[in-house]
């Protein structure tokens, strides 16, 4: 057996919510639209990952999701003029990333990231 994709689900009752993060600010297309249930991503190949820890380094919590940006400047200027709130960073980390943590509309504590 082989694994071929890990997805990650969040349960919402406000899809636009979604929509409007994901889609809006981290540009990512939308794949699939069955009206209850819509999944986001992009056609870049991607590693099959799932990562566990104790902490998020440098004392910050683990945080839900990661996601690795070509351009961490961009992205914190997209989350900066939608007017979410950055809860960490940005920060170049002795282990080669520069990144900001934010909350997505469900809580979700998001890693966003540049590998240096």
């Amino acid at each position: 057996m082989k694994v071929k994709r890990i997805m990650a689900n969040t349960a919402t009752s406000d899809l636009d919510q979604a929509a409007a993060f994901y889609g809006g600010i981290l540009g990512l297309d939308l794949l699939m639209d069955h009206g209850w249930f819509r999944t986001y991503g992009s056609n870049e190949k991607m590693m099959v990952q799932v990562s566990f820890g104790s902490e998020g380094g440098s004392g910050t919590p683990v945080p839900d999701l990661s996601i690795e940006v070509d351009d961490i400047e961009t992205a914190l200027a997209r989350f900066e003029e939608a007017n979410i709130a950055i809860e960490y960073g940005p920060v170049s980390e002795p282990w080669g990333v520069r990144r900001f943590f934010v909350r997505d509309p469900f809580g979700k504590l998001v890693n966003v990231l540049q590998h240096e």
